[in-house]
């Protein structure tokens, strides 16, 4: 059978990696399950140890899932993050889409931890975005042949939407399979921000991505998180003048 490496990039992750991990473990007890902690300053990296090979690498999702993969000894590579929580069916349904020689990856449909419409929404319009557009994001648990993945040389090493970047690049290599699986993800930082303002900075920040604009800008902006006017001084609010 079909090897499955499962690589989860985390940092200061200690709230969600051990129930994530041990979730996997139960889940899918053949896969191979690597870690690869991006310099947590918390526990995560000790407690991912107790049920996974854990590995450090410099900070940075495509770095450290590229460090993984470099581990990895699966003909399948399958990309997770701690937390997300997926159906179990999703293996034999990764196995049996790559059987299918034309196929070079794909990801899960997504849904969130809880219902609203707002959220609702985001889910359909991204499980749309994956069939129509291929374009697949991380929450959506995406799935690599090995051979792909390597003759692509990994993830592009970019500061952000090194998830939609890859995916992009597997489409012109093959299809990829949105599968019926569901990857359930947290919906904390959207909900934190207020989701709808969320979903419309998401897509200001794409806008950016496919502009030009350096990822780097956009990963500081995206760590900045949503605001609908950049703070003014005392001064400026009483003059008026920035």
């Amino acid at each position: 059978m079909t090897q499955v490496s499962i690589i989860v990039p985390v940092l200061n992750e200690e709230a969600t990696i051990h129930r994530a991990v041990s979730r996997l473990c139960r889940d899918f007890p053949g896969c191979e399950l690597i870690v690869v902690d991006g310099g947590s300053t918390d526990a995560t990296a000790g407690l991912a140890a107790h049920h996974a090979t854990v590995i450090t690498s410099g900070r940075g999702r495509a770095r450290q899932m590229n460090e993984g993969a470099r581990h990895a000894s699966g003909d399948i590579l399958w990309f997770v993050h701690a937390d997300t929580a997926i159906d179990p069916r999703a293996l034999g349904q990764i196995r049996a889409a790559l059987a299918d020689p034309a196929v070079v990856g794909g990801g899960l449909t997504l849904r969130f931890d809880r219902a609203t419409p707002a959220l609702n929404y985001l889910a359909w319009t991204s499980n749309a975005r994956a069939r129509r557009l291929h374009h697949i994001f991380g929450d959506q648990a995406m799935f690599i042949r090995r051979s792909v993945f390597d003759a692509l040389g990994g993830f592009p090493d970019l500061a952000i939407m090194e998830d939609l970047e890859m995916s992009r690049r597997l489409h012109r290599r093959g299809r990829l399979r949105l599968l019926p699986a569901t990857s359930t993800a947290s919906s904390r930082r959207l909900v934190a921000h207020g989701t709808w303002r969320m979903i419309a900075f998401m897509q200001y920040l794409k806008l950016l991505y496919f502009a030009g604009v350096d990822p780097e800008a956009i990963r500081a902006r995206y760590t900045a998180g949503p605001r609908l006017l950049p703070k003014r001084s005392p001064k400026a609010a009483r003059t008026g003048r920035p």
